[in-house]
């Protein structure tokens, strides 16, 4: 890559050196109506985990029966590193496994309160540190739900302790949200397979 894609248009006055701007945390919100936004998220993980870092993967959609073809990778790449010490510890949970939720048989008050303890387990791991490297994968439909505050979402990312880099997805990302990320990306759709009829393909959906 030419070495001006990585330089920032600006040097701010912040009394930081160069390596402290570079070990600051990043929030990265990835949203819109097209395709991508999970898979661009899974493909940073996997940057983090090449450079040793704690993997951490929250799904807050996806069905357990629902097997995506990163969740098989990074399960994987989570025992090379306990086998080798290659790469860094890998975490994967979503609906069926302790904690988290989708929306399933059972009340909106079930499914509700069931967000929110998912929420309070993150929580509980940004103030611990447990992860270097969140994934917080259709983090913004339980927001705009009104399952989860988001407010204090917004105030849980802005004052986190230590350098955990956050990164969420979904449509619709709620304004609060964008306002506290660092990276916020839109997918636009231009075209989809699915406008003309076809179905999701493995390799492509998952």
């Amino acid at each position: 890559m030419p070495k001006g894609k990585l330089d920032p248009a600006s040097i701010p006055d912040d009394g930081l050196t160069t390596r402290q701007r570079r070990m600051l945390p990043i929030t990265a919100v990835h949203t819109g109506p097209g395709k991508g936004k999970s898979t661009a998220a899974f493909g940073m993980a996997m940057r983090a985990w090449n450079q040793g870092m704690n993997v951490g993967v929250f799904q807050f959609v996806k069905s357990a029966k629902w097997k995506v073809g990163e969740e098989a990778v990074f399960k994987r790449l989570g025992q090379l590193h306990e086998d080798t010490g290659e790469g860094g510890a890998v975490e994967w949970h979503k609906m069926g496994e302790g904690w988290s939720w989708a929306k399933k048989a059972g009340s909106e008050e079930d499914h509700a309160r069931d967000a929110a303890d998912g929420w309070a387990e993150i929580k509980r791991r940004l103030a611990a540190e447990t992860h270097e490297f969140y994934v917080l994968d259709e983090f913004t439909y339980p927001i705009k739900w009104g399952w989860i505050d988001i407010d204090d979402v917004a105030e849980v990312l802005r004052t986190r302790p230590g350098t955990q880099h956050v990164v969420m997805t979904g449509r619709d990302a709620h304004p609060k949200l964008i306002e506290v990320a660092d990276l916020v990306t839109e997918m636009t759709k231009i075209k989809h397979p699915m406008d003309v009829g076809r179905k999701g393909q493995k390799g492509i959906e998952w």
